[in-house]
């Protein structure tokens, strides 16, 4: 199946060129294209000079926005299945063969890297893993489906919800939102296990204040996301 990774990329000039040498070593068949969300490093320059497949945000719209316009290309170049990856180092492209095969079998709409499965690899800080299982739990209590690591940005979605998030994607910390937005859409939701890395350079946009805005307003988020879908 015509298979496209969206790497959404903000300042990660220590880390695009290992990532993208990454797919191409394990995926040659898969087309990539890079997302830089108006970058202030050398990370345009860089994919310029070094001839790589990437879309340039003439301003900053955070990931959200920056997984959109990804989608928006999945779309409309006729892709099959379309798969998130990171840009920070911290994916192993080794994993995007299982990723898909729940999709390609018909099994499954989305599939989701998680690294709580096996518990193997870099399982994050002890206070984002605490904040992960309270999100897990919400999803659970509002949406029925157990999904362990739910801020995983390692995900890939068939055709049908390529253009579902072509059309709207949310653009704050959407990943636990997206969960949702599937979910009441009827999406059949799998996780397949996988390892990751810690971020091997640059620096999270989360700190321990974001951290504390980040809690309120993606479980807020979340009990909206499941009414106002359901309205629709």
């Amino acid at each position: 199946m015509k298979t496209l990774v969206i790497i959404p990329a903000y300042n990660e000039q220590e880390n695009i060129l290992n990532t993208i040498d990454d797919i191409n070593r394990h995926c040659p068949e898969m087309d990539y294209i890079v997302i830089n969300d108006c970058s202030k490093d050398d990370t345009e320059k860089i994919l310029r000079e070094n001839r790589k497949n990437y879309l340039s945000l003439p301003c900053n719209l955070g990931i959200g926005g920056g997984v959109q316009t990804g989608y928006r290309y999945a779309c409309e170049n006729g892709y099959d299945i379309a798969i998130q990856f990171d840009g920070d180092g911290q994916h192993e492209a080794r994993y995007l063969h299982d990723l898909v095969a729940p999709l390609e079998a018909g099994a499954a709409d989305i599939a989701i890297g998680s690294r709580f499965i096996r518990k193997e690899g870099f399982q994050s800080t002890g206070l984002r893993r605490l904040g992960i299982g309270f999100l897990s739990g919400m999803i659970k209590l509002l949406c029925g489906i157990r999904v362990t690591d739910v801020t995983s940005g390692m995900r890939a979605v068939n055709r049908r919800f390529i253009e579902e998030y072509a059309r709207s994607y949310a653009q704050d910390y959407p990943e636990p939102e997206a969960i949702i937005a599937a979910s009441v859409r009827g999406a059949k939701i799998v996780e397949v296990p996988v390892q990751m890395r810690e971020r091997q350079g640059g620096k999270s946009s989360i700190n321990p204040v974001r951290s504390v805005y980040y809690m309120i307003k993606v479980s807020l988020a979340l009990i909206l996301a499941k009414f106002s879908s359901k309205e629709r």
